[in-house]
């Protein structure tokens, strides 16, 4: 895989979609964005210090009715990362990296599909390492919170390291530490209590309310952890 860094850019997983024409697997970072995005059309702080980075892999015969690995193997790669400086964060449906309750990493992901193939994808991940971290108001932890010697640098080399390592729907789900409690559902207007009973293999989260049973797209819903409202 080509790797590219750069000092500067505003959007590393824009700047990416220029090697999309010569359909080569490539990476890349930078030090800093200025035009970061997260989900939902958000901002994504991007100060030097932390690690930013996408990937853009092409699939020779990926289905999309498995398209929730992509998103998987993101989330595993940054636990990972983590894991090998001493912290062990867990995976919040459907791919964020909590450390201590909060939020360590962002993870963004363009998908291009070809009838009913997966002709690549983009994946763009933000992960705090040293970065100033205040202005998102203590939502957010940054991997020099428990390791304060640990550096970007040394942060990105592994976490390209670990991206091009296999993984698999188990290795995700061992890192998911809310299944079998209850949890809030936002979906539109409407909010409820329910047990979060598993997550199945398209990605899909399967809860229990009152005695029925649903399956949920993070498209259609956001989820809170009881314990983030307490």
């Amino acid at each position: 895989m080509k790797i590219e860094f750069l000092e500067e850019t505003d959007s590393t997983s824009k700047y990416i979609k220029r090697y999309v024409p010569f359909r080569e697997n490539v990476a890349v970072c930078a030090k800093r964005q200025t035009g970061g995005r997260g989900t939902k059309g958000r901002s994504f702080l991007s100060e030097e210090g932390g690690v930013y980075l996408s990937f853009l892999t092409f699939y020779e015969d990926l289905p999309a009715a498995q398209l929730f690995r992509v998103m998987a193997h993101a989330a595993v790669s940054v636990c990972r990362t983590a894991e090998r400086f001493g912290v062990f964060p867990r995976i919040k449906w459907s791919n964020d990296i909590l450390a201590g309750g909060k939020k360590l990493c962002g993870i963004l992901i363009e998908n291009r599909l070809e009838g009913d193939r997966v002709d690549y994808s983009i994946v763009g991940i933000g992960l705090n390492v040293t970065n100033d971290v205040t202005p998102l108001g203590g939502v957010a932890a940054r991997l020099s919170d428990y390791v304060p010697e640990v550096r970007a640098e040394e942060v990105r080399v592994e976490l390209l390291r670990r991206y091009g390592e296999p993984s698999t729907f188990n290795d995700y789900l061992s890192r998911v530490d809310f299944l079998g409690k209850s949890v809030r559902v936002v979906e539109g207007e409407r909010e409820y209590i329910a047990v979060a009973r598993r997550i199945l293999a398209d990605g899909r989260l399967e809860v229990e309310q009152d005695g029925a049973v649903r399956a949920l797209s993070s498209a259609e819903i956001s989820l809170r952890l009881l314990r983030e409202e307490t």
